[in-house]
């Protein structure tokens, strides 16, 4: 029987850390995601607040920008890794390992200030749909193993959808669309980089549901 306190919690809150009671499944992927989401958005504020101050700081946060959104898609995947393969650690830590090691790389290269040239616009749009596109290995390895398992089919769909909206997102902002078609139509509202961020946002929402059901699967079932 769950504890009393929790009847009273928001059912995502009571996923998260009403288990810590009961089973001890750990809740560091989800957290680092969780952590990893907050990262990029602050950094994305901080440089549309402060990168009017002048070219140097503008600059700098351009580059925490570039690094925020690596952090975001790097850490995506510790859920649906850690918990899918939780029982199967090889496949766990490589997966794990190698979106690490990408992630620590794409924000170094991020930091680079020959990143920052206009002429790598498209570059930097690719690195990261790339970067993002590398998580279809392990869905299709989860699919493999969970074949018979709703979860798996249910956490896939988020990951589909938040895929689209990250791909999308990357899209926009490499092709500029719409303010190509009409320039100065779009320049105070509904130009391709307000549209960037409405896609991130709508892509780190739809895998914080994922996240959850990832959480409620392996509580009920362990490993």
């Amino acid at each position: 029987m769950k504890p009393i306190f929790l009847f009273f919690m928001k059912e995502d809150v009571a996923i998260m850390i009403g288990p810590h009671f009961i089973r001890p499944i750990s809740r560091w992927p989800f957290f680092a995601f969780m952590g990893g989401a907050m990262f990029c958005l602050l950094a994305s504020s901080t440089c549309h607040l402060l990168s009017c101050h002048s070219r140097r700081l503008a600059y700098i946060m351009l580059r925490l920008d570039y690094a925020g959104i690596a952090a975001l898609i790097a850490t995506s995947f510790y859920p649906p890794v850690y918990y899918s393969f939780m029982c199967h650690p090889f496949f766990c830590n490589l997966y794990l390992s190698f979106i690490t090691i990408l992630g620590v790389a794409t924000i170094a290269f991020s930091l680079l200030p020959v990143f920052q040239n206009p002429e790598f616009r498209t570059i930097r749009a690719c690195l990261f749909f790339g970067m993002g596109a590398s998580g279809v290995i392990p869905v299709f390895h989860k699919l493999i193993l969970f074949w018979h398992q709703p979860e798996a089919l249910h956490t896939t769909g988020y990951e589909i959808l938040m895929g689209l909206f990250y791909g999308l997102g990357a899209l926009v902002y490499a092709t500029r669309v719409p303010e190509r078609w009409m320039p100065g139509k779009f320049d105070i509202a509904g130009h391709s980089h307000q549209l960037f961020h409405v896609l991130v946002v709508a892509g780190a929402y739809t895998h914080y549901h994922a996240g959850l059901l990832y959480l409620k699967w392996r509580d009920q079932q362990g490993c």
